[in-house]
């Protein structure tokens, strides 16, 4: 595993050094990261399509990380993933992901949204990357608790129209050499391993489509996070170290009763300061030989953002497990010797 890494989607704001790729990098570097997940839908981030069509700019993006001793994790096309399918109970306030042109054109966006993923898969190419973060998008989701009662055969159409929405987009990842990893996350029609899997029919089982890791929307949704990656682990391709809780309370469960982040039950927290076994998560993802970066998304909310990112590259290395070269017991090893095997099971 690599690591420590931090996505910056949450950090970019209008105040340096958070206003700039150039500013920002540096404040990564300084606080102990090694990798940057970059968020795809901020020009100061990247010029995406520049970036799906010339070698020469992808090369000198590089550079500018690697001045500061860091790598590209991935891409993120969360937003522009969320928009390829949205159900027009959601237009309006999902409209603000999109550019101002599109708005009000759900077509239109739905074509742009498609052509910004493929732009990543191009991209992330041409930038030597072979992991992608993104969201799935929902067209099922006004419907995840069953009332009123589904009308029978609704959840397979949803699917296959997911599908058909994705499956070309997920061969020109595979023409790109680059797996697209779903954030199974409440409010996508992939948030959790049936959905997944649901999915994975609708796409004929594509081997471009994995799991971006994220155990906070787990916890939330009262989930093992810990089994999961024994069932899972070799579709999981990308991982997010966030941690959350979720405490039992009297007037409010899993679904939060409308109220803010810091009232709900169940919510997102600063990196040791939850309720997530990230050492066992750790040993899990040693014992399956996970080949990808650890990244810090930073969301709390009680925690601010420069404090958690300032603890979070600690936290992330105290974690990381070098796997070792020999078993600990292999200095009582004997050479294979078969007539001593059958003598020790008295054959």
């Amino acid at each position: 595993m690599k690591g420590p890494a931090i996505f910056l989607a949450q950090f970019m704001g209008d105040k340096a050094p958070f206003n700039s790729l150039d500013t920002i990098l540096p404040w990564a570097a300084s606080l102990g990261y090694k990798g940057i997940q970059v968020p795809s839908w901020d020009s100061r981030c990247i010029d995406l399509e520049l970036a799906a069509t010339s070698q020469t700019y992808c090369d000198e993006y590089k550079a500018k990380f690697a001045a500061h001793g860091l790598e590209i994790t991935e891409l993120s096309t969360h937003l522009q993933g969320q928009l390829v399918a949205v159900h027009p109970t959601y237009d309006l306030m999902f409209d603000g992901f999109a550019p101002e042109a599109l708005r009000n054109n759900p077509k239109a966006r739905t074509e742009w949204a498609i052509s910004q993923v493929k732009n990543a898969a191009k991209a992330s190419q041409n930038l030597g990357l072979t992991t992608h973060a993104t969201f799935s998008g929902a067209l099922l989701w006004h419907t995840f608790y069953p009332w009123p009662q589904r009308p029978a055969g609704l959840v397979e159409a949803g699917f296959a129209e997911l599908g058909k929405r994705w499956k070309p987009i997920l061969d020109v990842f595979d023409e790109c050499g680059v797996d697209a990893c779903y954030e199974l996350h409440p409010g996508e029609d992939l948030h959790d391993g049936v959905t997944f899997e649901r999915f994975l029919d609708a796409v004929d089982g594509h081997t471009r489509a994995n799991i971006l890791y994220d155990p906070s929307h787990l916890v939330l949704q009262q989930m093992d996070y810990s089994g999961f990656i024994d069932i899972y682990h070799e579709r999981i391709k990308a991982f997010h170290v966030k941690d959350a809780e979720f405490i039992m309370d009297a007037r409010s469960g899993v679904y939060g009763g409308y109220q803010s982040w810091v009232d709900r039950p169940g919510r997102f927290r600063s990196l040791g300061d939850g309720q997530i076994d990230f050492s066992r998560i750790f040993s899990q993802f040693a014992k399956y030989n996970y080949q990808g970066w650890a990244v810090l998304e930073w969301e709390c909310c009680l925690k601010h953002p420069e404090d958690g990112a300032r603890e979070g590259a600690p936290f992330i290395a105290k974690h990381l497990i070098r796997k070792p070269e020999k078993a600990f017991d292999d200095f009582a090893a004997v050479a294979a010797d078969d007539n001593l095997n059958k003598t020790v099971l008295g054959l």
